[in-house]
């Protein structure tokens, strides 16, 4: 069922997404008195889901989810339909009109993904406003994993800057991408009450960009909080609320201790004490983990522990920190794009480089509004981002070709046109295989 949730989340935004894009094509297309043949969400190689004819435009909905598309008349496209383009041109047809307003036609899908992702944005400050951590607040400070230590990072440092960047509110996500992105170097924490900065070694840095399973999180005490559905802890008696004090007479007062604790004897079974409410005395629990070495509970968030901040915005300030917050997430993939095709940074494209799956794993596996419209104004940017390339056969190759155009005074041959969408079309079936790949390679390593 989760997997399914995950699915329709994520099938849905696409649908929003490339419908949205094509119609960016669509209506200057018309307003500009252009024949559309076509107009589909998703491919439709051999034979289509649905279709209907209205008026001059086909509309439809094809079976391979890969994108979509908009034919429009007198145009190279995808498809490769060169018959029409032997023939004398016609006043409907794309290449009838003049270069600007062709232009226009070919950036106008992604001039809608980049001012959708924008307007989500900030739609979402404005709806749910923004809950942050000042930094002075993390109770606890850092419960550090593996990659963590090796970064020099210990649990309980509370850390204060990142390279040149002080840290007035916390979020790991801050600090990779300080770290990832932008190549901070150091790391100042507050240890037993005194700074100390840190060397990130380079090594270090290079795995954080490839690295899934986090290398630390916020520091919570270890209450029982939720339960998986499949909890050996709730079967044997735990309850939401119990506080958990040793784990096999080990005693643990963190959520990091106790799985420590677990992992350290997974292969026996457990005693773990609790204190709860209402009982005048702690109680022992027999605990058996499953085959994962996990008893299937989790604590409560860090709110319950820790003072966040809810910061409410008005429209006047929720669409301009929206756009902000927007062109700061392109800024950092176009760096990350370009770590990965110099190789001069920490993001190789074998690590970073994902595809549907990568895709479909941000999105939760419970329906959650407001991660499902920030999920959608994140893949906007990206697929506007991605359509600008300059790459033969997506907006932005089209969009170099008629620059070219109204600089020479002259249309680029029909040959070249055909050729190039060619080796475009086989460059995006390369890069879409590869990166799919990379996914499934992942998979199956676990």
């Amino acid at each position: 069922m989760e997997y399914l949730i995950v699915a329709i989340q994520f099938i849905l935004s696409l649908s929003i997404l490339v419908t949205l894009h094509e119609f960016g094509h669509f209506l200057p297309a018309r307003w500009f008195g252009m024949r559309v043949e076509k107009f589909y969400l998703f491919f439709d190689p051999w034979f289509a889901l649905f279709k209907t004819q209205r008026g001059e435009t086909e509309w439809g909905v094809g079976w391979l989810p890969l994108g979509g598309y908009v034919k429009i008349a007198g145009m190279i496209d995808e498809s490769m339909d060169t018959e029409q383009l032997n023939q004398p041109p016609q006043e409907w047809e794309f290449r009838s009109k003049p270069a600007w307003q062709r232009l226009i036609v070919m950036l106008g899908g992604v001039t809608v993904n980049f001012i959708l992702g924008f307007f989500i944005f900030g739609m979402l400050l404005w709806v749910y406003g923004e809950k942050k951590l000042p930094a002075n607040n993390v109770r606890y400070g850092v419960a550090v994993m593996e990659l963590g230590q090796e970064m020099g990072l210990k649990t309980g440092d509370k850390i204060l800057k990142v390279g040149n960047k002080e840290l007035d509110y916390f979020t790991s996500g801050v600090v990779l991408q300080e770290i990832v992105i932008n190549m901070a170097k150091t790391l100042e924490v507050e240890r037993e009450g005194a700074r100390i900065e840190l060397n990130i070694p380079d090594s270090t840095a290079g795995k954080l960009a490839s690295n899934k399973a986090g290398f630390m999180e916020i520091r919570v005490p270890m209450v029982a909080g939720d339960f998986s559905k499949e909890s050996t802890a709730k079967a044997a008696g735990m309850e939401k609320g119990d506080s958990i004090i040793a784990c096999n007479g080990m005693e643990v007062h963190f959520f990091d201790e106790f799985v420590r604790e677990v992992q350290r004897q997974k292969d026996q079974e457990l005693s773990i004490t609790v204190i709860r409410s209402g009982e005048d005395k702690p109680l022992v629990l027999k605990v058996k983990p499953n085959e994962n070495g996990k008893v299937g509970v989790a604590p409560f968030s860090p709110d319950r522990y820790m003072e966040f901040e809810t910061i409410k915005h008005g429209p006047l300030t929720a669409f301009p920190l929206g756009l902000q917050k927007g062109w700061n997430f392109l800024y950092s993939n176009i760096k990350a794009m370009g770590q990965m095709v110099t190789g001069s940074g920490h993001v190789k494209a074998t690590e970073s480089l994902g595809g549907f799956i990568s895709i479909a794993k941000l999105f939760p596996t419970e329906w959650q509004w407001e991660r499902f419209w920030y999920m959608t104004a994140v893949l906007s940017l990206i697929l506007g981002f991605m359509n600008l390339l300059p790459i033969p056969a997506l907006d932005g190759g089209h969009a170099v070709f008629l620059l070219i155009e109204i600089i020479m005074r002259r249309p680029v041959p029909q040959q070249v046109m055909e050729k190039a969408q060619v080796v475009g079309f086989i460059l995006l079936i390369s890069l879409l295989l590869f990166a799919n790949g990379m996914d499934f390679i992942r998979w199956f390593k676990g």
